[in-house]
């Protein structure tokens, strides 16, 4: 599961960019896909996707615009055709989404994670999870925030009370 590997997020050019460490990940998270796509598992990128006027722009500024190129995949990133692309407008991945369709309908009984903000997205998506008991691992190498104690929080929490395991 890649989380919000979106330009607003990981491109220096973004309307959230979270600085150095979300492109420091790049090359590790384009690993894991990669990986993924030679075994044939499934990839599912969660992408965080807004209206104008979204509720979260009173707490954040406007942001992966629908159809802009904010709200894009990074380019850095290889897809195939197989890959589900999951839109989402909220923190959690699940929430008026087709995720849990997506991992059932895939009998997907254990999900890997990586993306930004750990704090924020991965750690209101792996909490989700954990909620419907899949096991999980989360990538230190693979997630990143633009607080670094907030990201240092989410790793701990994710683990001691989520249950996750954390690489």
């Amino acid at each position: 599961m890649v989380i919000d590997m979106l330009n607003d997020f990981v491109n220096s050019k973004g309307v959230l960019f979270c600085g150095k460490t979300a492109r420091e990940i790049i090359p590790f998270v384009k690993k894991r896909i990669e990986e993924f796509h030679q075994k044939k598992g499934l990839v599912i990128f969660l992408c965080d996707e807004h209206s104008q006027g979204d509720p979260e722009f009173k707490l954040f500024p406007p942001h992966c615009l629908k159809g802009t190129w904010g709200s894009r995949i990074i380019k850095e990133l290889p897809r195939e055709k197989r890959d589900s692309v999951i839109k989402k407008s909220h923190y959690n991945g699940f929430f008026k989404t087709d995720l849990e369709k997506v991992l059932g309908r895939n009998k997907i009984n254990e999900v890997e994670v990586v993306g930004v903000c750990t704090s924020i997205c991965v750690m209101d998506t792996v909490g989700e999870l954990r909620n419907r008991e899949i096991p999980t691992t989360v990538w230190k190498n693979g997630v990143a925030d633009f607080d670094p104690q907030a990201h240092k929080f989410a790793l701990q929490r994710m683990e001691k009370i989520y249950g996750a395991t954390v690489k």
